[in-house]
Parts: C-alpha cells; structure tokens; sequence
C-alpha cells in the first residue's frame, strides 16, 4: 500500500543535462541549485515547468530577465532546484544562478548582467529579533499612565 503511494507522488523528470553549466544562486534564506544548457528556452523548477511552479507574473518575468538582457530568450533550457524562503526568495534565487551560469557559458555576458546587478548576491535579509522589543526594531506600545 505504502510503495503504490510514494511513486505516484514522486513522478520525477528524466531531463538529460549532461553537457550542461552548473552554478548556485541565493537569496534570503532561499538556495538554487541551477543546470543550463543549450536548448530551447524551457525552465524547469523542482520539476514543473516554471509557469506552474510560479503563481505570481513578476516572479515569472524576473526569472526570464537575464535571458531578455542578452536577447537570447530562446537559447537554453534549465534546470533548476529550489529549496528554502518563499516564492520571492526562490526567483531571486534562481536569477542570481542563472546569471552566474550564462557567464560560466559565455564570459561576454558577464558585463551586460554585472550592470543590472543580477551576478551579485543581494546580502539583504530579515533582520533578528532583539530583547525588550516586540519586533526586531518595534518596541511594546508605551503608556505614561
């Protein structure tokens, strides 16, 4: 009964990625794990294509970005898998490692993405809850009498 269950759940993708460019991107608490390669322009996450992973059209728009800025839309298929912080986190995440492996393909990229910023890591995240305060800078609501 178990196993029937499992392999229905689990119906995993046989993507054939050999040839492929490897980086890791981060953002947040968010960690993506990204393969690109030569094909023709589909974008897989976690599995699913990224239209159905992804609800939100900016999330969408932003993980296609870098492919827009060096007008190759097109050209390569990837591969991507995504885990940790919310869907915000993962697209910035995922662009951070595309970037970084469209520049591992082709190094006459690296300029074009450096100046939209999308090969540098954004270090932005939430900041800690400190002590005698209700949140990390928020403190109790004060009353005189």
């Amino acid at each position: 009964m178990e196993n029937t269950q499992t392999s229905s759940k689990t119906t995993k993708l046989k993507l054939d990625f050999k040839d492929s460019k490897y980086a890791t991107g981060r953002r947040k608490t968010s960690i993506a794990r990204v393969w690109l390669k030569k094909g023709s322009g589909k974008i897989y996450v976690n599995g699913k294509l990224y239209n159905e992973y992804f609800a939100s059209e900016n999330h969408k728009m932003q993980i296609t970005r870098p492919f827009e800025l060096i007008n190759q839309s097109t050209d390569y298929d990837v591969r991507c898998n995504v885990k940790g912080g919310g869907p915000t986190g993962q697209a910035g995440a995922m662009v951070h490692g595309i970037s970084k492996a469209l520049v591992l393909f082709d190094e006459s990229f690296k300029s074009t993405l450096r100046t939209e910023k999308l090969t540098t890591r954004d270090s932005r995240a939430v900041e800690r809850k400190k002590p005698g305060r209700r949140k990390a800078r928020r403190s109790f609501q004060f009353s005189k009498r």
